[in-house]
């Protein structure tokens, strides 16, 4: 039975990895933020917001309420050609607060949308810090003073930092919220042991000098997606000891999760979609083990149906991946304060391999939808 003895080899490679990824995150250590802290970065948080309406105002609202000088805080909403009222309710409240400014891009713009709008922010920033969110995020009292903090401190070029949903007593929520744990998990650890480049753009801060240095989206700017990552791993390449991820409460960004299971699907293919880009190998070797070990353990329930050899196989592959997976997701999740949803940990397996198996395939080979515009990857 070959298929059997490849996925357990498989099988053990993913968990050596899932092992080595627990160990990392443990040794990871919590920065905490320092309330006498005196600051002198003066700091750019640019919200590109495409039909953003229902949550831009609260976005604005609690960066404006935020622990950190409003002398050094500069906030530049781009409105990246909205259909709805992003562009007149982010201008009202900018009416009142001189530290705001709200551009709009052309809805003639073609391609790389969200990047495009960036690079306008970035072009109109006056901070020494780039500060990149999204329109429909929630920020802790203390998010701003905690990444400023850690910049001083570390003069790091690339801070990438936490971000969390919050969780409905739903299927989907829970799925999204334990699913979202093991990749901000996965994203802290590697970066702290520099195994490869990961970072989610809705938190993460780099220098305006390192974004200049590596001309920007220069290189990458065609790709339809990858404002965040991509955009890491060419800094990384330029200052390899100069990125982090910050493990920190008070640095966290509470994002709003996908509304129904075709929105979640839509991002994740949107998310798989950077795979074909990434220019860190490192991580391509990594998904596609993930991959394929799913593939295998998805091919091992089809020969359930004819084989009890496959279905004890089965039972025993997902019993250990399970296992191993719970070893990495209990200590993240005690970070994230999620420790609560992981009872349902075990129940979401079968849901789980399958979304990975055809996210993972449609983000290679398909096309997806974001923001009411449908994206074509290239060829």
């Amino acid at each position: 039975m070959w298929l059997i003895a490849l996925v357990y080899i498989l099988l053990a490679a993913y968990g050596i990895l899932m092992l080595w990824y627990r160990r990392s995150w443990l040794q990871m250590p919590i920065f905490l933020n320092n309330p006498n802290a005196q600051f002198i970065t003066k700091v750019s948080v640019i919200i590109p917001a495409r039909n953003e309406g229902e949550n831009i105002a609260n976005c604005l609202q609690g960066i404006l309420a935020q622990h950190y000088p409003k002398v050094l805080t500069q906030i530049i909403v781009i409105d990246d050609a909205s259909t709805d009222e992003t562009f007149q309710i982010a201008t009202q409240i900018m009416q009142s607060n001189t530290n705001i400014t709200v551009l709009q891009m052309s809805p003639q713009i073609q391609g790389a949308h969200k990047k495009r709008a960036i690079e306008a922010g970035i072009a109109a920033a006056t901070g020494e810090l780039i500060i990149c969110t999204d329109a429909d995020c929630q920020h802790e009292p203390l998010w701003l003073s905690t990444l400023v903090q850690n910049f001083e401190e570390t003069n790091n070029q690339f801070i990438a930092a936490p971000v969390m949903y919050d969780t409905k007593f739903t299927l989907l929520s829970i799925f999204q919220t334990l699913d979202f744990i093991s990749l901000q998990g996965i994203t802290g650890a590697s970066v702290f042991k520099q195994f490869h480049t990961m970072c989610n753009g809705a938190n993460i801060a780099y220098t305006k000098a390192a974004f200049t240095a590596v001309n920007g989206f220069v290189g990458i700017d065609k790709q339809p997606t990858g404002d965040d990552m991509l955009l890491m791993h060419k800094i990384y390449k330029k200052f390899p000891q100069k990125i982090s991820w910050l493990k920190s409460e008070s640095a966290l960004v509470h994002t709003a999760a996908a509304h129904s299971w075709r929105a979640f699907f839509q991002q994740r293919i949107r998310w798989a979609s950077k795979a074909a880009y990434y220019d860190d190998k490192r991580i391509f070797y990594v998904l596609l083990l993930v991959y394929f070990f799913n593939v295998g353990v998805l091919l091992l329930a089809i020969g359930s149906f004819f084989s009890i050899q496959f279905f004890q196989a089965l039972l025993i592959c997902v019993l250990l991946k399970t296992i191993l997976e719970l070893s990495f997701m209990v200590p993240v999740s005690k970070f994230f304060n999620k420790q609560q949803w992981l009872w349902y940990f075990p129940l979401m397996q079968p849901l789980h391999i399958i979304y990975t198996v055809a996210a993972g395939w449609l983000g290679r080979f398909g096309s997806y939808e974001w923001k009411g515009r449908v994206i074509k990857k290239l060829p």
